[in-house]
C-alpha cells in the first residue's frame, strides 16, 4: 500500500514538473525575440561542432597562403581573406567553437563553485554568510575584466588559464543570486518539514531548496555566458586570452585592426559575430525571465 502511495506521488510530481515545463516553453515560444535568439544559438552550437567538417583546420584555418593575402569578399572566400592568406569565413566558423569553450566552461565553473557558496551563505546565515559575503563584495568591486586580466598576467596568457580567470571573477555574481534565491525559499513550510523529520542539510538544500531557485539561476547563466563572451574577445584582443594561430573572435578582432581603414571586413565581420551572438543570449535571457517569472503569466 505504501508502495502504491509513493508510485503515485511521485506521479503526481512528474506530471507537475512536466506541466510546468510545457507551461513555461509555450509562453517562451510565443516571444519572437527570445525564439530568434534561440534558433541562432542552437544554430551556432551545431556549427561549431561541426567546424571541423566544414573546414579542416590545418589546410584551411592555420595555413598560409601568401599569394591569396588580404582578398575581399568573394564567391571563391565569402568573407575574404586575412593578411596570410586564410579564408576569413573558416576562421570564424572554427573561432565560434573557441568563444562557445571558453565561455561554457568557464561560467560552468563558476556557477557550481559560486552556487554551493551562495547556497552555503543562504542556508546557514550568521557569521558564514557574513564571511562569504564580505569576500564576495571585495571581488564584485573589481570589474569583472580587469580582475580577469590581472589574473591572466600573473598565470600566463593560454586557454586554461583564461578559463580559470574568468570562472574566478565570475564567481561573486553566482554567489550573490543563489543566496537571494535561497533566502526567498528556505522560510517555507515543505523546508520546515524536511528539517523537522531529520533530512541532512546537504539533502535539505541540494534536493529542496536549489530545485526551487533554478529560475533567476538560469537566466543569469544565460546572460553571464554573453558577457563572458565578450570578455573572452577583450582578452583575446589584447593578447591575453587565447594564443595565435588558434582563431578567437576577439584574436580576430585585434589580428585586423591593423588593415581596418583598407581592409575593414577583416574587423567587421568577427565583430559582427559577437555582436550577434551576445544580442541572442540576452534576448533568449530576458524570454526566459519573463516566462519563468510567475508575476507576469
Amino acid at each position: 500500500m505504501n508502495n502504491n502511495k509513493l508510485t503515485q506521488k511521485e506521479l503526481i510530481k512528474k506530471y507537475k514538473k512536466n506541466n510546468q515545463a510545457r507551461e513555461i516553453l509555450s509562453l517562451l515560444s510565443k516571444n519572437k525575440a527570445a525564439m530568434f535568439g534561440l534558433i541562432f544559438l542552437v544554430l551556432l552550437i551545431l556549427v561549431s561542432l561541426g567546424a571541423d567538417l566544414l573546414y579542416d583546420y590545418d589546410a584551411k584555418v592555420i595555413e598560409q597562403n601568401i599569394s591569396e593575402r588580404l582578398q575581399w569578399p568573394s564567391l571563391e572566400h565569402p568573407f575574404g581573406t586575412d593578411d596570410y592568406g586564410r579564408d576569413l569565413l573558416a576562421r570564424v566558423v572554427h573561432g565560434s567553437r573557441m568563444s562557445l569553450y571558453v565561455s561554457f566552461l568557464s561560467v560552468a565553473i563558476s556557477l557550481i563553485l559560486g552556487g554551493i557558496l551562495g547556497a552555503v551563505s543562504g542556508y546557514y546565515g550568521g557569521v558564514i554568510d557574513n564571511i562569504i559575503m564580505r569576500i564576495t563584495d571585495i571581488f564584485l568591486a573589481i570589474p569583472m575584466t580587469l580582475l580577469a586580466m590581472v589574473i591572466v598576467a600573473a598565470l600566463g596568457a593560454n586557454t586554461i588559464n583564461l578559463v580559470i580567470a574568468l570562472s574566478v571573477s565570475s564567481i561573486p555574481t553566482f554567489a550573490r543570486i543563489v543566496r537571494g534565491s535561497v533566502l526567498t525559499v528556505r522560510e517555507v513550510d515543505y523546508i520546515e518539514a524536511a528539517s523537522a523529520i531529520g533530512a541532512k542539510d546537504a539533502t535539505i538544500i541540494f534536493s529542496h531548496i536549489l530545485p526551487n531557485c533554478m529560475g533567476p539561476i538560469i537566466v543569469q547563466t544565460t546572460l553571464r555566458v554573453a558577457a563572458t563572451i565578450a570578455n573572452t574577445a577583450a582578452l583575446s584582443f589584447l593578447g591575453l586570452g587565447v594564443q595565435a594561430p588558434a582563431p578567437e573572435w576577439g584574436a580576430l578582432l585585434s589580428a585586423g585592426r591593423n588593415y581596418i581603414r583598407d581592409y575593414s571586413y577583416l574587423t567587421f565581420i568577427p565583430g559582427l559575430a559577437i555582436m550577434l551572438t551576445i544580442l541572442a543570449l540576452n534576448l533568449l535571457g530576458d524570454g526566459l525571465r519573463d516566462a519563468l517569472d510567475p508575476r507576469l503569466k
